[in-house]
């Protein structure tokens, strides 16, 4: 779990050598290290002792490279370094730092790999450091799949304790005293007589020593903020309407801008007509962008009226036109030519079905497009001035954005310079830099000024990148009152495919994304397959708040608990009869727990279902408890209980797993991205909307911390809450519905 002891140099982020991986990984060498991405910008009497912790006259700073899209990344971090650096709470500040390879972030490309998380043999764990070794060639700089807090948990803190180490090592050579009886407090080294010497003072000597050769980590008994509640560093802020975002950029003779480009992703643009906006008041000029145009002007309201003046005629959508096409495509798509992966298959699955002759239950099931929608819209500022390309913008690709800057502007990387904001939100949307390249388009043409690019709500909804739908067939049987046989394939277009192509980025092999949360499922099924198939593309996808497990756990929980109740068994107890890893029958035994149950059936009215998901490592269990109301059906509570390995702020673990059922639920309830004429029919709110707050149900949230590993929890929530609402739903009333929103089925009180 924490290493506490000793970490030698040689597995060391910082020297001569590099560290990859994380703790169920263990370490390995990876030889010539990227530069610290501090060191060029600094300033006399600045001191960077490593890529994370700079010093200055007015304190530390601690260096979090991973975009805090209001999951708290930047206060978990900075934690991580300030636990072994001994800093004070209150004087620790935060920067995402330089766009650098040196942040490269391991776990993600390890997590794409098909291993499962129960898989932990030699050649998983073998492949699992592979993948971290990619990530550093790569230099992966990239926030999501839950990675935060896995991959930085050794690493922030060596981070910490190499630093206080070398700033100790300052201490000495200053005041003779050895290092033995030097001690540190918050942010001072402090000397047996007692005298607090502040790191400031210290940094500039400190960084002139080599990082030590070994590092000693502190034991988890010891730890001041880690694994206890703290208080997040932007809660203030956030509580007071005084954080800033992307969209609160403000800056000296600043310009302001809208797009509007094809409704149709993909699609041409053939010409416009902008005589009557450009007459309108403010308007400074309209400009041709990738895909339509631009407006500049003096407000972005200003902007925003005048696009909507503009007439296009746009081109035909490169995919099928209307939903119902979309569907048929995917129906198709179970060839044996669109076959990606079959990682699952135990035992005889046709033999197995052919036994069960007409006993065999069929189904199947769909999962629609989904909209990200965060409530702060795409948005950037961008500045082009004198051979330099300023971009103020929320991104969870940094170096990315900045390989698109210097395609548009043909400046060099060390020309461009990225500050990266705190976002309003993001569910993957950010995990794209279109709206970046069209900021940078804009100052093109503005060369001098800062231009202010902020998308119009309807933009944003009919120019995300969404969620794919996707199609299962389910084919299964039972036999003496237990599930006995499993088929499962499903259909759905490759979100690495889409993706990996808008970054130049190729994506081989099969789509792991296609199966996740299906295929790795810790079920021991005598009779158990599952398959992938890649469908043609259609619309342009992304990824969406726990990719492709977000529609699978609906696809593969739902139809098994249609499989215990055709074989008469209790759904908790058969799921817990299947399991065969000890973390995952720990959370289905704690959901039980918590939610006292004795069946679905919970009488006058009332029923529960029962749904679990392994997904980003994480097992995680979920009961719904639903009643029939004459407004409806009304959700009352829901249980959730995970397995993390360990728990770094418990206050925003809870409000993760919070966050992530209401997710799960609100989309599972109401909401679809449908197509007509290749254009999104849902444009804002009032057609796409999300759980209401007074359907909001009583949340009760277990973490165990039985695992070896840690792990993140940000997404892993959301995979259970719509199987466990429907199972609830199917309880309640007798009705299996198979296909998402449910709202096409049953009202909500």
């Amino acid at each position: 779990m924490s290493r506490a002891g000793k970490i030698a140099r040689r597995t060391f982020l910082f020297g001569t050598v590099a560290i990859a991986g994380g703790v169920a990984l263990g370490y390995y060498v990876v030889q010539h290290p990227h530069d610290n991405p501090l060191k060029p910008g600094l300033d006399p009497g600045e001191a960077a002792l490593n890529p994370y912790v700079l010093i200055d006259a007015d304190g530390v700073t601690i260096i979090t490279p991973r975009t805090d899209m209001g999951q708290g990344a930047h206060s978990v971090l900075a934690a991580m370094v300030a636990e072994e650096l001994d800093l004070a709470w209150s004087d620790i500040r935060v920067w995402d730092g330089p766009p650098g390879a040196a942040y490269y972030n391991a776990k993600v490309a390890a997590e794409a790999l098909p291993f499962s998380a129960t898989d932990d043999g030699f050649v998983a764990r073998n492949a699992r450091a592979f993948g971290g070794r990619v990530a550093k060639v790569l230099g992966l700089q990239i926030t999501g799949g839950s990675t935060t807090v896995p991959d930085g948990f050794d690493r922030m803190r060596m981070a910490g304790a190499a630093a206080r180490q070398m700033l100790i090592g300052a201490a000495e050579a200053e005041t003779g005293i050895s290092q033995a009886d030097l001690t540190t407090r918050d942010g001072h080294v402090v000397t047996p007589d007692g005298e607090a010497i502040a790191y400031a003072d210290l940094a500039v000597q400190a960084a002139k020593i080599a990082p030590p050769d070994e590092v000693a980590l502190k034991s988890p008994d010891d730890w001041r903020y880690l694994g206890q509640p703290m208080e997040r560093l932007d809660i203030v802020a956030k509580s007071t309407g005084t954080q800033g975002y992307g969209i609160d950029i403000d800056l000296p003779d600043m310009l302001y801008a809208t797009v509007r480009t094809n409704p149709r992703r993909g699609g041409v643009v053939r010409g416009y007509d902008a005589s009557k906006a450009e007459g309108m008041p403010g308007v400074q000029r309209v400009v041709p962008v990738t895909g339509g145009a631009g407006v500049i002007a003096d407000s972005t309201w200003r902007a925003m009226r005048a696009a909507q003046e503009i007439s296009f005629d746009w081109g035909e959508a490169p995919y099928p036109a209307d939903t119902a096409q979309m569907w048929a495509q995917l129906e198709a798509s179970f060839t044996e030519a669109l076959q990606d992966s079959r990682f699952r298959d135990d035992g005889d699955v046709d033999a197995a079905l052919e036994q069960a002759g007409g006993e065999v239950l069929e189904a199947q099931y769909r999962v629609p497009h989904l909209a990200h929608a965060p409530l702060e819209p795409m948005n950037a500022t961008a500045q082009l001035k004198d051979g330099r390309l300023d971009i103020w913008a929320s991104t969870q690709i940094p170096m990315y954005v900045v390989a698109t800057a210097t395609r548009l502007t043909g400046l060099k990387a060390e020309d461009i310079h990225l500050h990266n904001q705190y976002a309003g939100g993001s569910f993957g949307r950010r995990l794209e830099d279109d709206f970046i390249a069209e900021a940078i388009e804009l100052a093109m043409v503005a060369e001098g000024r800062p231009i202010k690019m902020t998308w119009t709500r309807e933009e944003d909804m009919s120019h995300d990148f969404p969620r794919p739908m996707a199609v299962s067939r389910a084919r299964g049987a039972v036999a003496d009152g237990k599930v006995a046989a499993f088929d499962l394939s499903l259909a759905t277009p490759s979100v690495a495919q889409s993706q990996g192509g808008r970054l130049n980025q190729p994506m081989p092999g099969p789509d792991v994304a296609i199966v996740a949360g299906a295929w790795d499922q810790p079920f021991a099924i005598p009779d158990y397959r599952v398959t992938g198939y890649r469908a043609q593309p259609m619309v342009p996808v992304s990824s969406w708040r726990s990719v492709g497990a977000s529609g699978n756990g609906f696809l593969h929980d739902c139809f098994l608990d249609e499989l215990i109740h055709a074989a008469g068994a209790d759904p908790l107890q058969e799921r817990l009869r299947l399991c065969d890893d000890p973390l995952s029958r720990g959370v289905l035994e704690a959901v039980g727990e918590m939610s006292g149950w004795s069946g679905p059936d919970m009488g006058d009215g009332r029923a529960r279902g029962v749904a679990f998901t392994l997904s980003f490592g994480v097992p995680a269990a979920e009961v719904v408890e639903v009643s029939q109301t004459n407004a409806g059906l009304r959700i009352d509570k829901v249980f959730v209980a995970v397995e993390v390995g360990r728990v770094l702020d418990p206050v925003n673990f809870d409000n993760q797993v919070k966050g992530g059922v209401i997710w799960g639920l609100g989309h599972a309830m109401n909401c679809e991205l449908t197509y007509k004429d290749g254009m999104t029919e849902q444009r804002n709110f009032d057609s796409y909307q999300g759980m209401r707050l007074y359907q909001a149900p009583s949340i009760e949230v277990r973490a165990l911390e039985n695992g070896e590993t840690i792990r993140g929890i940000g997404e892993p929530a959301v995979p259970p809450a719509a199987p466990a609402l429907a199972n609830a739903i199917f309880a309640a009333t007798g009705q299996r519905i198979r296909e998402l929103p449910l709202n096409r089925h049953v009202s909500f009180a």
